[in-house]
């Protein structure tokens, strides 16, 4: 019962450092979210995950919740393709894999990708990060 009360206490803090109101539904989301630590997930598997644990929250404001809790900084998104984006709980500066067999990244350490050279950016703007997906697929044994 004490380790509930702190995630929950936790999972409260968090969101009102960010300045979300902690609703019913941001609070069980953001528990799902980090409760285990760094993750990358979509909205769909969230949403999944919610409906196994009794949580009754709509697709929508699944979506809805991840792009706020993006908003605010407490999370990433990465968008893989134009029909896939997930949303990572680490908001480090890093990379990722991504594993095309089964759909899912791996980290990449920012110090493991040299970034060489950038380009000059469009006047009134600066580079705020760069992500680099590196796109893996098994081996192909001869």
């Amino acid at each position: 019962m004490v380790h509930d009360n702190r995630a929950f206490s936790e999972v409260l803090d968090r969101l009102r450092e960010a300045g979300l109101r902690p609703t019913r539904q941001r609070m069980a989301l953001c528990k799902l979210l980090f409760e285990k630590g760094d993750c990358h997930v979509s909205a769909e598997n969230l949403h999944a995950e919610a409906k196994s644990a009794g949580i009754k929250v709509s697709l929508a404001t699944v979506y809805n919740t991840l792009h706020q809790f993006t908003d605010v900084g407490l999370l990433r998104q990465v968008v893989v393709d134009n029909s896939r984006s997930y949303f990572d709980t680490n908001v480090t500066d890093h990379h990722h894999f991504f594993v095309e067999a089964d759909g899912h990244l791996v980290d990449i350490p920012a110090e493991a990708i040299d970034i060489g050279k950038l380009p000059k950016t469009p006047p009134g703007t600066n580079v705020d990060r760069v992500d680099v997906i590196v796109r893996v697929s098994p081996s192909r044994r001869k």
